[in-house]
């Protein structure tokens, strides 16, 4: 549920925007009363927030995991507006060093991003559309945060269920890991009505109303995005459940899949 590949106008105030929306839901600041007044209707239908908040805590997990295994550059591709607990607040919390490039295609989101994390000079926004990894990749940004002839972690969380079957996702996968050194890390978490069709169903249905679709893939169609990476313990699993650090209250538990890959 963060924000999709999809360019939306940077004047529309009036229509929900999803970062903004998973803003409001992680407890930011950085969302209008339209997005606020959908954000509350959805979870009259849907544990809204609860799902956001399990994406983000397992986002958290991965991150310190890949710390641990000595990963000190991040890009989190697709990342929305950088709101509470990302990606630079928990690795910079192990090691100030780190370095962590955001992306997101959204004029605005991008803008809020450059303004929250203009005193930090070890993290930058990228203004960029995932589908182009050479703009990804040759964005000033990115080319003088990150080496890419070392181990980078890429995070594709919550992203790629905004890509149709048509877009060939896992196509768009391999060519970012065509570009990263051996040893580097892959997140992903996706969207699955494995669990609990009737739900994810109408999450669909509520993502359809702020005009960026989302779909929802089996465990069997999420496989292919971690070709060529080898799985960390316990591989690919609903996303509360890896390696969970507390117990996980409600359904909105088991509607992604996440898993975390070094690779060969």
């Amino acid at each position: 549920m963060q924000n999709p590949p999809r360019r939306v106008s940077a004047s529309d105030a009036e229509r929900p925007n999803v970062a903004r929306l998973y803003d409001y839901y992680l407890g930011g600041a950085h969302n209008f009363a339209v997005d606020r007044e959908f954000a509350e209707q959805s979870m009259r239908v849907i544990p809204t927030a609860e799902m956001v908040q399990h994406t983000r805590a397992f986002l958290r997990r991965a991150v310190r995991a890949c710390v641990a295994a000595g990963i000190r550059q991040f890009l989190d591709l697709g990342s929305g507006i950088p709101t509470a607990g990302n990606v630079h607040e928990v690795a910079q919390q192990l090691d100030p060093t780190c370095r962590v490039v955001y992306v997101d295609n959204e004029p605005v989101t991008a803008a809020h991003g450059r303004t929250m994390l203009r005193d930090n000079p070890n993290v930058a926004m990228v203004e960029a559309d995932l589908r182009d990894p050479d703009a990804v990749f040759g964005s000033p940004e990115t080319r003088s945060l990150l080496d890419m002839s070392e181990p980078v972690a890429v995070l594709m969380v919550a992203i790629l269920p905004y890509f149709t079957d048509e877009e060939r996702p896992a196509e768009l996968v391999a060519r970012y890991r065509a570009a990263m050194a051996p040893g580097s890390y892959l997140v992903i978490s996706h969207l699955t009505a494995d669990v609990q069709p009737e739900m994810v169903e109408k999450l669909v249905a509520v993502a359809a109303e702020t005009m960026t679709p989302i779909m929802a893939r089996s465990k069997a169609e999420i496989e292919p995005f971690l070709e060529g990476f080898d799985l960390l313990e316990p591989g690919l699993v609903l996303a509360t459940r890896w390696r969970e650090d507390g117990p996980a209250a409600t359904g909105a538990q088991t509607v992604s899949y996440g898993a975390v890959g070094v690779l060969r």
